[in-house]
């Protein structure tokens, strides 16, 4: 746009036979506000371009690879002892464009020896994560690691050197790992003892009918590998979970014969392992819509009795990035049908013991699964896996592919709550196999999420909670010494997890899908973004990236205020002025933001006959605006405005978020009418044209762009664009042009 100023006071200072003018007269005014809009709008959001691996549109990109771990496990409890004695053979495949001359693997058991990271980092108040203070001989014992074959030729289970630290041990090859496809097969036995309870996620409880054994991060896992980071070392802690490698597993474990046992993936020998009345009953749960009975609490107490043989039970799981069991001479097992969309079926399993069992409690945990199940499939992505169990133990809640655990005491809305949020992480990260260690956010956070709806969806919102009041979180949200949601859970205080990981970036992803994107073009995005990164590695971006492009936002400025800050959100409404001083000609709204964070704007204008309408404005006003007015064309009185009556927005501050006639600030107008008119000056050939334009005077010179005056006191108006002020004498038959302190130019009424 042409800058008007210096052509208009050039050519005026011509006439004047002026000197050349100083710098523009700047006016000092005090900063009401935080806000600063370009913060809120900066651009640069995305510090990296698409690549090869990772296009800028969010998608896997053409060059996109990854790693793969096959796992061939082998297992038996001693349940006296609680000690698994395991093989693990691991076939891992190359797949990046880099050779390797070693192999990282996670010892998430050593988590739990006395000297380790995790434990050394637990306050003396005490903590959820590590051992709980029990002392025991923890961790992995690794007996032997040996290289089996490495890029199809044999080495005849050559001994290979490693190195532990701590929760990581690194892995020597005999000879360099091709890139793009080369593959290393090795065996490590091993051997630990289970905690009680490993930091709320495995843990053995005991029942009056005997132990509860779910094991999980129970072999040594491979780290991953990819186009990011490279290997990815960060050591297990306890409070942020995990970045795993998918591939099929091979599961053998072997138990007490008078234990059940439900794991991750497909039983291969059912008929085997179950009664023969248990064998059948396994079969009709297949076939069920409603809870089958499999192992009933009579048959538990029938089995009660210790016994010294086994049973091997046979498992298998396809493209997943993990594997988990529970075992028991307690457990109760039940089972019902799950429908998927394509017409595939799957098999909702609970195992439980007698003191969980009933209708008020675990009874209804199957029903539960299978809901949660269903629903997340028709909304999301299909689930994959071929049987979905549900484990009473001693954790609160924790998931694994194709199983969860969960507390053994829940009933009722906790049992379902629970349940769907466990089940929930099928889809995140257990399918999205994002990076947990790292972006809690992305799995708990977005699993949170989607329990929202589910929580609305289940038998016809039998749980379903109230929406979430905004405005009482905005503190919590947002206070200064919260750290950010990008944060590794490991970087956070233990107290503001559940806010960072999980509640937040909820809260987020509600906002932008009831409020910002709508819900169709969010599912849309959403949906896309599953599609995209099932079974691969999305970052942030990829994320952030997808939900624009699909969206058709750019969202740069909700991205950095909610989630790479904590920035705080306050509108509010600071004055009204009714047009010409008449409520029926219309109302002029002045609202401001006040902080850093921007939003959409949504209020209700109600007016003195009682009849209310909604207002919505786009994030846009804020763009480049601190204070924004807009006409809104009543036709009476106001009498009162509130911002954001939902409570749908974190404000912080609610005092401004209410106008009302009573008290509210209502602007006089000034009538423009004896201002209006041609203006001249007999010493300069140029006329000036003052007319009303927008409910501002507009000022038309000869030969130059029109530009309008805003008052700034009695018959006192200026253009900054054009960095002149009008002053007015007191009957309106003219004005000084003031250009600057020392000069000013009268101009007079045209008769």
């Amino acid at each position: 746009m042409k800058n008007i100023r210096l052509g208009v006071i050039f050519q005026i200072a011509l006439f004047l036979g002026g000197s050349a003018l100083t710098a523009q007269e700047t006016t000092a005014l005090k900063q009401k506000s935080n806000y600063d809009y370009h913060d809120a709008f900066a651009p640069f959001f995305y510090t990296k371009n698409g690549t090869a691996t990772r296009s800028a549109s969010g998608k896997p990109g053409v060059a996109y690879w990854q790693n793969r771990a096959d796992y061939q496990l082998t297992a038996s409890l001693n349940e006296s002892t609680n000690e698994i004695t395991a093989t693990d053979i691991i076939t891992y495949t190359n797949n990046s464009t880099d050779e390797m001359s070693f192999l990282w693997l996670n010892l998430d058991q050593n988590l739990f020896k006395e000297d380790s990271r995790g434990e050394a980092i637990v306050p003396v108040t005490g903590s959820r994560n590590g051992k709980q203070g029990q002392i025991f001989d923890g961790g992995h014992k690794i007996k032997s690691v040996k290289i089996i074959k490495i890029d199809n030729k044999k080495v005849k289970d050559l001994e290979a050197k490693y190195l532990i630290t701590d929760t990581r041990m690194q892995i020597f090859l005999p000879e360099t790992l091709k890139s793009k496809g080369g593959k290393v097969e090795f065996k490590i036995e091993f051997s630990y003892i289970s905690p009680n309870e490993g930091s709320d996620r495995t843990g053995v409880l005991e029942t009056k009918n005997g132990k509860i054994f779910t094991i999980a991060q129970w072999y040594p896992r491979m780290c991953v590998y990819d186009d990011i980071r490279g290997w990815n070392t960060n050591p297990y802690l306890g409070a942020s979970e995990f970045y795993l490698e998918y591939g099929d597993f091979d599961i053998s474990l072997t138990v007490p014969s008078n234990h059940i046992v439900v794991c991750s993936g497909e039983l291969l020998n059912p008929k085997e392992v179950y009664s023969s009345e248990g064998f059948k009953r396994f079969n009709q749960a297949k076939e069920s819509d409603q809870t089958v009975m499999i192992h009933s609490v009579e048959d538990v107490v029938a089995a009660k009795t210790p016994v010294s043989t086994t049973k091997t039970w046979h498992y298998k799981l396809n493209n997943a990035r993990d594997v988990s069991w529970a075992s028991s001479a307690a457990f109760i097992l039940d089972g019902a049908k799950i429908n998927l969309p394509s017409g595939k079926k799957a098999l909702a399993l609970s195992a439980y013991p007698e003191e969980s069992a009933g209708n008020e409690a675990w009874g209804r945990s199957t029903e539960y699964v299978k809901h949660s199940i269903e629903n997340y499939s028709k909304r999301w992505l299909e689930y994959t896996y071929p049987v979905a169990t549900n484990v009473a133990g001693n954790e609160g809640g924790m998931e694994y592919p194709g199983i969860v655990f969960c507390g053994w005491k829940a009933k009722g809305k906790s049992l379902w709550g629970v349940t769907d949020h466990e089940f929930g992480h099928n889809w995140f990260p257990m399918v999205v196999g994002s990076n947990e260690r790292l972006f809690a956010w992305m799995d708990e956070g977005f699993n949170s999420f989607i329990n929202t709806l589910s929580d609305v969806d289940f038998n016809n919102g039998e749980y379903k909670g109230e929406k979430e009041d905004m405005h009482e979180h905005a503190s919590t949200y947002t206070r200064a010494d919260l750290e950010t949601m990008m944060s590794s859970p490991d970087n956070m205080k233990e107290a503001n997890i559940g806010t960072l990981c999980y509640s937040k970036p909820s809260a987020g992803l509600v906002m932008l899908r009831e409020q910002i994107l709508g819900e169709d073009r969010f599912d849309r995005a959403f949906r896309t973004y599953v599609e995209r990164w099932a079974f691969k590695h999305p970052t942030p971006d990829d994320f952030f990236r997808t939900m624009e492009n699909v969206g058709g936002e750019d969202l740069g400025w909700f991205w950095r205020g909610w989630f790479q800050y904590n920035w705080q959100f306050d509108q509010g409404v600071n004055a009204i002025k009714y047009i010409k001083n008449d409520p029926k000609k219309g109302v002029l709204i002045t609202i401001e933001n006040f902080e850093k964070m921007p939003m959409p704007v949504i209020m209700d204008i109600k007016t003195k006959s009682g009849k209310t309408e909604r207002v919505k404005l786009p994030v846009e006003v804020w763009q480049k605006n601190v204070q924004w007015t807009f006409k809104h064309p009543s036709t009476e009185e106001i009498e009162s405005i509130t911002l954001d009556p939902d409570h749908v927005f974190p404000d912080i501050n609610e005092t401004n978020n209410s106008w009302t006639a009573d008290k509210g600030i209502i602007e006089k107008d000034i009538i423009l009418d004896p201002y209006l008119g041609s203006y001249s000056n007999s010493r300069m050939p140029i006329k000036i044209v003052i007319t009303e334009k927008n409910t501002l005077l507009n000022v038309e010179i000869t030969d130059y762009p029109e530009f309008s005056l805003s008052p700034i006191g009695k018959d006192f108006f200026e253009s900054k664009r054009a960095g002149l002020k009008f002053q007015f004498n007191e009957d309106k038959t003219g004005f000084d042009m003031i250009v600057s302190e020392t000069r000013k130019i009268p101009f007079t009424k045209d008769k």
